[in-house]
């Protein structure tokens, strides 16, 4: 922004799941409307623009997100870091800042995006335990959604697994890496209770991809839906999405990487 020519890169992380996710909305509570209060008493002035990385969506959490400050005037607050946590609020902090050149684009510059889709299978879990997490009754076929996981990896029209967005008509996104990982089953209530974890790597996603990715892996262990209704929904990007949305609960975007 040039009339802002001073530009400063935060990393973040925060617990979505009582905020209406990360863009500023009248009326609701929102990780940027959070960030600019806690700026606004911090520097003294408004005088200034953020800009996230990524705008995730209600109730998603983040473990190392970014977003762009936009100044007149160079900071000479040495302890801001520390100063800002103090006045956001509690499930909201700052890892760490640094300056960056005007060039710089928050948008254009991101070199990876990685998430992570927690599920819980079996008994209904502890919910204080288990906060990022989604529960679906049943035990899966892990092995079954492991390989319907690897189909991700490469470039490839994901129209299925997203949401229809009438300004595009490309789908076609890049996924370097996609894998599950079993956690030890957990004694609850007398019956097993299960964790798995999906892991998504790629340049940049869709709107619900993710969740709607984890949605299919989901329905694809319990076997709801059949490996060649996946398969060809991979490869035939024609039709109605493949699953419906995972919960927002179980999404973290774990980090974002950039050219710098």
């Amino acid at each position: 922004m040039q009339n802002r020519p001073h530009t400063y890169l935060f990393f973040i992380q925060y617990l979505g799941l009582r905020y209406a996710g990360w863009q500023r909305q009248k009326g609701v509570k929102t990780i940027q409307g959070a960030l600019e209060r806690g700026l606004r008493y911090v520097l003294g002035h408004e005088d200034f623009n953020i800009l996230g990385a990524s705008r995730t969506d209600s109730g998603v959490s983040c473990r190392e997100g970014a977003f762009e400050l936009f100044l007149k005037e160079a900071l000479e607050i040495p302890d801001l870091v520390p100063r800002l946590n103090e006045n956001l609020p509690s499930d909201i902090r700052i890892i760490r800042m640094q300056p960056i050149p005007s060039d710089f684009n928050i948008i254009q510059d991101v070199v990876s995006k990685s998430y992570s889709y927690s599920f819980l299978f079996g008994v209904k879990p502890d919910p204080i335990r288990y906060p990022v997490a989604a529960f679906f009754p049943g035990l899966p076929d892990v092995e079954l959604m492991q390989k319907g996981a690897k189909l991700f990896v490469g470039e490839h029209d994901f129209k299925r697994f997203c949401s229809i967005d009438k300004v595009t008509d490309n789908y076609c996104r890049e996924i370097f890496s996609a894998d599950l990982c079993l956690e030890e089953p957990i004694p609850a209530e007398g019956e097993a209770l299960r964790k798995v974890v999906f892991q998504v790597s790629g340049k940049g996603f869709l709107r619900y991809q993710v969740r709607i990715m984890a949605g299919a892996l989901a329905d694809l262990g319990l076997g709801i839906l059949s490996f060649s209704d996946f398969e060809d929904a991979m490869q035939t990007p024609e039709g109605k999405p493949i699953a419906i949305a995972a919960p927002a609960c179980g999404l973290v975007l774990e980090q974002v990487r950039f050219v710098l």
